[in-house]
């Protein structure tokens, strides 16, 4: 893309711990011309998620480590600005895993979908209506599974997962930890704990130790399930259809934590970890 620059975030160090602003590098360079196939998306918004130290650690997890010098890997949501694909036109909007970076020349597969929610605004594909509010609408629904007089425990409800589940007898657990240690002794018979995430955990290596989970869910009878979003990818369309409708409806509430130009990007997931926010965090470049 001629006369167009691209300004993107790279990692420049492999973090110890938690990523900071200084593990990562703004730089710039060219838009590359389009091969067949492909589509020019102009980001509006970054996503900033938790999982992101997973992505950056020496250790892979579900995914490869990002690679020093790579663009750092992320979600984002855009407007595609040229496209060789016969399914992307001039002004889609679509959301996927683009990066942070201004511009993305993407290939199909990177799309997670496009957006065509009406009315609703576009940062909302990257949280409420996007994977965390997917994950939220499939954990506590399909593996919490509540009825009518529970009580909902959520750890980190203020994050964009768990202020997506709201305030009922299960446990929606996104951190691990000490939380959940103590969250456990207080089990209603038969009470299920769904795990989503174990942010609280520093490090997986080597194993570290607390107490045991085994006797709380065999005195109440309850049952720990894990629980991982992209299980349920046939029905996201589903999920997608009624959260945006009780968005619409104002069943649904949400809130965001927007940061303001590409350059708040490289410590901004610090930032999630100091809790800093509350709801979905977001880095806006346009």
């Amino acid at each position: 893309m001629k006369n167009n620059r691209n300004r993107q975030v790279i990692l420049k160090s492999r973090p110890a711990d938690i990523p900071q602003a200084d593990n990562f590098e703004i730089i710039e360079s060219d838009v590359p011309d389009l091969r067949d196939g492909q589509i020019l998306v102009h980001n509006v918004y970054l996503s900033v998620e938790p999982a992101m130290r997973g992505w950056v650690s020496n250790v892979a997890n579900y995914s490869e480590p990002v690679r020093i010098g790579e663009v750092m890997r992320s979600f984002a949501a855009g407007e595609v600005l040229q496209s060789t694909h016969p399914d992307f036109k001039l002004g889609d909007k679509v959301m996927g895993m683009f990066g942070w970076q201004e511009f993305a020349v993407v290939g199909p597969a990177a799309v997670t979908r496009k957006v065509r929610e009406d009315g609703l605004p576009l940062s909302l594909s990257l949280g409420v209506t996007g994977l965390n509010g997917i994950t939220a609408y499939f954990g506590l629904l399909d593996v919490g599974q509540p009825r009518p007089g529970d009580t909902v425990v959520v750890s980190t409800a203020a994050g964009a997962v768990g202020s997506a589940v709201g305030q009922i007898n299960v446990y929606f657990d996104n951190t691990g930890g000490a939380i959940s240690d103590t969250v456990l002794r207080h089990l209603a018979v038969g009470a299920r704990v769904v795990i989503c995430g174990t942010a609280s955990v520093s490090s997986w290596d080597p194993w570290p130790h607390g107490p045991r989970a085994e006797r709380h869910l065999l005195v109440k009878r309850a049952r720990m399930q894990g629980f991982v979003i992209f299980d349920y990818a046939p029905r996201f369309e589903e999920a997608l259809a009624r959260l945006a409708q009780w968005v619409r409806d104002e069943r649904l509430r949400y809130s965001e934590d927007v940061l303001e130009g590409i350059e708040h990007a490289p410590g901004a997931i610090a930032g999630l970890y100091r809790g800093e926010n509350t709801g979905k965090r977001l880095v806006k470049i346009r």
